[in-house]
């Protein structure tokens, strides 16, 4: 059985949103994968890579770690928007 897909054949959601995010952070891949590391998760470089350009699945647990990272929500990783407050995040 295939693995589940996006509308448009992307393995993952966040992509945009967490380029969006490291931009704002002014975080290389790098950078973030090492605050990844530092807060104690197994992420490098290359697997962000592979999220970014979607090509690979995003795990429960890499949601977690990025939404810690950035002190941001789910839905803001997932959808863009803070569903607390219904607002669009740039």
């Amino acid at each position: 059985m295939p693995k589940p897909r996006t509308n448009s054949g992307e393995k993952n959601l966040i992509s945009n949103n967490l380029i969006k995010l490291r931009r704002i952070h002014h975080l290389s891949q790098r950078d973030l994968a090492n605050k990844l590391q530092l807060a104690g998760y197994d992420i490098d470089k290359n697997v962000i890579t592979r999220i970014e350009t979607n090509k690979r699945y995003v795990t429960d647990i890499e949601l977690k770690a990025f939404s810690q990272v950035f002190q941001v929500s789910y839905s803001r990783l997932i959808d863009g928007t803070d569903k607390e407050n219904g607002q669009e995040n740039n």
